[in-house]
């Protein structure tokens, strides 16, 4: 963890004597505007989506009425609907509820993997590390969408083959972050103690190392999510992702791809869903980043 002498320093540049640690995040965070207001639009645009089954059942989603189609944004219809006439408020809330999630269930796969062997090769070094940053350097070397799209094929289109497909082409990313945050915070004085101690490698690397090294970990993962999102549309858009009729907003767009030129609201809705809920986690990746790295501060 870091030094106390180090946290008095940190605190007495920010003015706020006696915080914690994780409170010294939160004032350097929330000097960040547009990291606020990307997390303030991120939690809202969560909370309006992920409560939209209490008040807006699947069936009105999935229903199809032709003599409603191509209505353009309305009072009934506050998105319009589609060319199945299908209501695309509904679709774009539901939608957000896929699309989200799956964000966060991927990113959460990848850094259970990239925690596993970016500490291995990190914390073993030699061999160990030579041999687990040679295959991730081969999964690096094959474009994402690429191998994506492979895999998609090999495991089936499903929602599950999608979460596994992307998960497995962003951890090495991560694994090689947390690698090089392992190999500098390893020699620390205090992780040699630990070892004269007797505690085992696991209680080292959860109790003593990583701890540690958790800032730029949360920093990547959250630009990852960003992209992460975007892989899920474009997955969708190109019809191997989430399958139709499930609302997904790459998805969304792949269905009405050919009537966004006489009705331009269909295609300018979800990519300004997919558009604003990637700036807000960039935002909120920028003041993270920031916020857990001191010298960042003025």
């Amino acid at each position: 963890m870091m030094t106390k002498k180090k946290l008095q320093e940190i605190e007495k540049a920010a003015g706020t004597p006696g915080m914690s640690q994780l409170g010294l995040i939160w004032v350097r965070f929330r000097k960040n505007g547009l990291a606020v207001f990307g997390l303030i639009g991120l939690l809202i645009l969560m909370l309006v989506c992920f409560t939209s089954p209490l008040y807006i059942d699947y069936e009105r989603v999935v229903h199809q009425d032709l003599l409603k189609a191509n209505i353009a944004p309305c009072i009934e219809y506050p998105f319009g609907t589609d060319n199945l006439g299908r209501d695309l408020l509904a679709r774009m809330l539901w939608g957000g509820i896929y699309s989200l999630a799956s964000g966060f269930v991927v990113i959460f796969i990848s850094l259970l993997l990239g925690l596993f062997f970016g500490s291995l090769a990190g914390y073993f070094g030699g061999k160990t590390d030579a041999v687990i940053m040679r295959v991730m350097d081969v999964f690096m070397s094959v474009p994402n969408l690429l191998m994506a799209m492979t895999l998609i094929v090999v495991f089936g289109q499903s929602i599950v083959s999608l979460w596994l497909a992307l998960s497995l082409t962003s951890f090495p990313g991560l694994a090689r972050v947390i690698r090089s945050s392992i190999m500098t915070t390893r020699s620390n004085e205090y992780v040699d103690a630990a070892k004269i101690y007797g505690a085992s490698t696991p209680k080292i690397l959860i109790k003593h190392i990583l701890p540690n090294c958790i800032g730029p970990v949360v920093v990547s993962g959250t630009l990852l999510l960003g992209s992460t999102i975007l892989g899920i549309a474009g997955m969708g858009f190109l019809g191997i992702g989430i399958a139709s009729p499930t609302p997904e907003w790459g998805t969304i767009l792949s269905e009405v791809k050919d009537y966004i030129r006489y009705y331009p609201y269909m295609g300018i809705i979800p990519g300004m869903a997919i558009g604003i809920s990637v700036l807000c986690i960039n935002f909120m990746g920028d003041g993270l980043r920031d916020a857990l790295d001191p010298r960042m501060k003025k």
